[in-house]
């Protein structure tokens, strides 16, 4: 998830029309309660189309904060 991770700083540096996480891997993980392919919430990829550009930011900030504990548990596994 390290790409998600970079995708993520730059939509977030965009200053406005930030891009959808989407990927089009649309499955949720329930365990995690996220989409395999974009790690947002149910409510994050409700609520995406009527957010303003902040709210956007904050959910492509909670992505980058996601992919890159994934990507970091992943590590310590194959460590291991």
């Amino acid at each position: 998830m390290e790409w998600l991770a970079k995708q993520a700083v730059q939509a977030q540096a965009k200053e406005s029309k930030l891009p959808s996480p989407c990927v089009s891997v649309c499955a949720m993980e329930l365990s995690k309660g996220l989409c395999r392919g974009c790690l947002r919430t149910l409510d994050e990829i409700a609520d995406w189309s009527t957010m303003g550009d902040a709210g956007k930011r904050a959910v492509w900030a909670r992505i980058e904060a996601r992919a890159t504990a994934q990507a970091a548990d992943a590590s310590s596994k194959d460590r291991a």
